[in-house]
């Protein structure tokens, strides 16, 4: 770190009563082959006391690396090249320059995780495997509370059942894995609070969490941070989130802060051009069945920051010989308690409240479903044995994941299949597509290669593999689903040489078509998948899967990690691709917002049974069951004036 802005690490306080944390000027940057990349640039933020200031923007924007700098989490090749991080402490009764503490120091061992602690975004990477959950809660409390080894696994069962975890008392010797992901993101929650810290940092804490389970644990974060007067920084890409948690927000884009504000003003009067596109990509009522509007273009590699306003080459409103000359501009007082860094603010928002224009495209909103069944589903039944524990393993029952389910998929079609985790709809999909065998039940497919229906269920697996041809998926995480040693052209290629379809120049030109259909460039062929962004991999998997033109695709939570920039775009390309191939989705997901927007029907999912299907306009205006109404109520919804808790 550069010493000749390092000041004292501990002096007395002369921040405001109410500030808590101030960061100024924070400058991160890590040294690779390609370059210094500045993932943040001259960050400045303050956090009040008690509040909960939300920093939000897409992928690769430096939110996390921000959250990292403050605890001094950055190794190598990273390095906080300059700034102040102040931490205003009453508890320690002083103020602590954190940028500038020693790594070896005592202090920073007391404050990270002591007054500052963090619930990172992936339990089960956060979390030991090998440890029990109360050894790795007693941990943090031995290393910053002086108790015995008793006191400190009272206070870890006393924790868990303030998160709301039942039995404490078992669960407390339960190892990571023997736990669902909602009771392991609570145990996490439960280590961060357990030493009460005056600062609580979290990174997409609910991330891929089903709508209820993420209201429960909202409302529990929440709870907490009332009841302990806690501050907290929290991290998310989910704007419903930031409506229903935050006091502040902060919005980042390629390293830099554009715009800082109350919830409410960043939410329904957003400033600066990236906060608006961000809000318009969100699939909201009146865009049911229309295309989204995106944010054109990707982020940018932060080697390659364009000049002037960083955001300038995907902006509607840049304006050339204005927006892109000289630096990037600062960030300045814009109303109130507005600041944002455009130069256009006053000219964008003169005549009232901005609206952008939508990208073209087919137009979604024709119909291509036929009244002609692609796909019969009829008392599907997945079951899985449970084992006693031991050397000498008896099954004592089963676990029944699907149970006696019943659909009809028609051509054309997007069919939702929502609820919980662990209600069995992914192992619905699966076992349709025969990835999983079934118990009993049918699943008749009507194929158009052999002209017949056919029962997958009753298929051996080499009579399986010409009907791969017209069934395809398209995976959850596409970046553990891509063959990191292949380049991408090998992966879109891959189910081409496998049916023996195509070989040679045929082949190479089949994958440059697809790969343009996807809005990938042909040169990226050449590239592997780590050299891409999470919606430029979600792409790819999306070009792998319909290289063969099949006729059933299984999209299984194919949007629900993305950006909302880059979910508008994904689910603008289905819809596109979908009317030019005439194809039929099976849609699993929990986000109902992207459910309501991209389907036509919806089937929904409890325990394994089908406990609602209906259109999705009827379901979601007048929903039937309970466990529909419970489902719809948890949505979180964009305005912040309308919190659920």
């Amino acid at each position: 770190m550069s010493t000749a802005t390092a000041t004292s690490p501990t002096s007395s306080s002369t921040a405001s009563d109410d500030v808590v944390l101030s960061i100024e000027n924070l400058k991160t940057h890590f040294f690779t082959e390609e370059g210094q990349i500045p993932a943040v640039d001259g960050v400045s933020l303050k956090l009040k006391r008690g509040k909960v200031l939300a920093i939000v923007g897409e992928s690769g924007c430096g939110k996390s690396v921000t959250s990292y700098s403050i605890l001094r989490l950055i190794r190598s090749p990273g390095k906080i090249m300059d700034g102040k991080i102040l931490f205003h402490s009453e508890r320690r009764g002083e103020t602590v320059d954190i940028a500038a503490l020693d790594e070896k120091s005592d202090t920073l061992y007391q404050i990270r995780g002591g007054n500052i602690s963090m619930i990172f975004q992936e339990p089960m990477t956060a979390l030991s495997p090998v440890h029990t959950v109360g050894n790795q809660i007693c941990e943090a409390i031995l290393l910053h509370q002086n108790v015995t080894k008793e006191e400190a696994r009272q206070k870890a069962i006393d924790m868990l059942i303030s998160v709301g975890i039942p039995q404490p008392e078992e669960r407390i010797d339960q190892y990571p894995h023997e736990m669902s992901g909602g009771m392991r993101q609570r145990v996490v929650i439960a280590m961060a609070l357990v030493c009460d810290p005056e600062i609580l940092i979290a990174d997409e804490p609910t991330t891929a969490l089903d709508v209820t389970l993420q209201a429960q644990i909202l409302k529990l974060m929440r709870e907490l941070q009332e009841k302990r007067n806690c501050s907290v920084v929290f991290i998310t890409h989910d704007l419903g989130v930031v409506a229903q948690m935050a006091d502040e927000v902060a919005v980042m884009y390629l390293g830099r802060v554009v715009e800082t504000g109350s919830v409410r003003d960043i939410l329904k009067n957003p400033a600066h051009p990236y906060t608006l596109s961000l809000l318009h990509s969100i699939p909201r009522n009146e865009t049911l069945g229309g295309r989204l509007p995106t944010i054109k273009g990707s982020v940018p590699s932060l080697t390659q920051i364009p000049k002037g306003c960083p955001f300038h080459p995907r902006c509607p409103f840049a304006v050339p010989g204005k927006c892109d000359v000289g630096g990037p501009p600062d960030l300045l007082q814009w109303k109130e308690d507005r600041q944002a860094a455009c130069v256009r603010l006053d000219e964008i928002h003169g005549n009232g409240k901005p609206t952008l224009q939508v990208e073209g495209g087919v137009d979604v909103t024709q119909s291509i479903k036929e009244e002609k069944v692609l796909l019969q589903v009829r008392n599907l039944c997945k079951h899985f044995p449970i084992y006693t524990k031991g050397l000498i393993r008896k099954q004592k029952g089963v676990l029944k994941a699907v149970d006696n389910v019943s659909f009809d998929l028609l051509r054309g079609e997007t069919l939702g299949l929502v609820g919980e985790s662990g209600s069995g709809k992914t192992t619905c999909a699966r076992t349709i597509l025969r990835a999983l065998s079934a118990t009993s039940g049918e699943a008749i497919f009507r194929s158009d290669l052999q002209n017949r229906d056919i029962d997958l269920t009753k298929l051996e697996r080499k009579e399986l593999k010409p009907l791969r041809k017209e069934m395809q998926m398209i995976f959850q995480d596409p970046f553990s689903s891509l063959n990191p040693r292949m380049t991408v052209g090998d992966i879109v290629a891959e189910p081409l040489v496998i049916h023996k379809l195509a070989s040679g120049s045929t082949l190479e030109d089949m994958v440059v078509e697809m790969l343009k259909k996807v809005g990938l460039k042909p040169e990226h062929r050449q590239r592997y998948p780590h050299a891409f962004s999470g919606g430029q991999r979600q792409r790819i998997g999306i070009a792998r899967a319909l290289i063969m033109q099949p006729s059933l695709v299984v999209a299984d939570e194919a949007v629900s990690a993305l950006d909302v920039s880059v979910q508008a775009q994904v689910i603008n390309l289905l819809a596109d691709l979908q009317i030019e191939f005439g194809l039929t989705y099976l849609f699993v997901a929990h986000d109902l917002s992207v459910v309501r927007h991209i389907c036509d029907r919806v089937a929904v999912m409890q325990g394994g049974k089908l406990v609602e299907f209906a259109e999705s306009e009827a379901l979601f205006e007048n929903p039937q069951h309970p466990y529909t109404q419970k489902l719809l109520t948890a949505v979180p919804s964009l305005d912040p004036d309308e919190r659920s808790w």
